[in-house]
């Protein structure tokens, strides 16, 4: 793709309305992205289709009802356990296969994301709850490179393509760094995987950076994100960056040809880790 075909890899948030983002159709060939936010009794309807689903309670409380034509019908009652996605707790999860339908009902303020991968609708995974204790939780990198990171649907567990990670970076560290990329299919050194960052920041008027760059700057644009904005990761290397005084959260979905996670550093960086 020549550098003026990239488009804008920034979208904005619009943290007044229902939906708070949505990844444009059209923009990426595997991943699918949308953040909503419910208010008490509201009622978000999800069709699955030809995509599996991945809803990921990232705050509040909600109900949520599920059907497939083959595996029939399932309803989890009152689930979630945190109220802010910066509290240290891993959120509930819903995984939907292809020719689901479901519907979330929010008990209080709730935010539901919507994660979409293309489905196998051959294969017969059921919908199932991804509870937390089933999430593994870790940290990466050290001093002003720790990050904490929450594995909600990683390449251990049952999906056709969707891989979900969340990832709470500290005041004036930096996250996904040094700079790696996932975009050349070539297992076992690399896979190609499209990535969606879901961004928010604590206090919620922060901002934080990002870069999407390749090595030969065909594409390379930085960006300036705000609470409820997505960044997206055809790819390239994509470093985050957080200024002194706010906390950042963000909730990766990646996807492709091959539900595996290998990836490449920017040799020009990577002498960072014998640091």
């Amino acid at each position: 793709m020549a550098k003026n075909d990239t488009p804008d890899l920034l979208v904005k948030g619009s943290p007044d309305q229902r939906t708070l983002v949505r990844v444009p159709e059209g923009v990426f060939g595997y991943v699918g992205f949308a953040a909503y936010r419910l208010t008490d009794g509201d009622e978000l309807p999800v069709e699955s289709g030809d995509k599996e689903v991945c809803l990921v309670l990232l705050a509040g409380h909600a109900t949520v009802t599920a059907s497939h034509p083959r595996r029939g019908p399932f309803a989890w009652e009152n689930i979630g356990d945190r109220q802010s996605v910066f509290e240290d707790k891993s959120p509930y999860a819903i995984y939907l296969p292809p020719h689901s339908e479901a519907r979330v009902r929010a008990h209080g303020s709730a935010e539901i994301a919507v994660c979409e991968a293309p489905g196998n609708p051959d294969e017969t995974l059921p919908p199932r709850l991804i509870e937390p204790a089933s999430m593994r939780r870790s940290s990466r990198g050290k001093d002003a490179n720790t990050r904490y990171v929450c594995d909600i649907l990683p390449d251990s567990a049952e999906a056709h393509a969707l891989l979900i990670t969340e990832v709470i970076t500290p005041s004036g560290h930096t996250s996904s760094y040094p700079p790696h990329r996932h975009d050349t299919d070539d297992l076992p050194a690399q896979s190609f995987l499209e990535e969606s960052y879901y961004h928010r920041l604590n206090p919620e008027q922060g901002f934080a950076f990002q870069r999407v760059y390749t090595d030969d700057r065909s594409l390379d644009q930085a960006m300036t994100v705000e609470n409820h904005d997505v960044v997206l990761v055809p790819r390239g290397y994509h470093p985050v960056c957080v200024p002194y005084g706010y906390t950042s959260y963000y909730l990766n979905v990646m996807a492709g040809p091959t539900r595996a996670w290998k990836f490449h550093n920017d040799p020009a960086h990577e002498w960072l880790l014998k640091l």
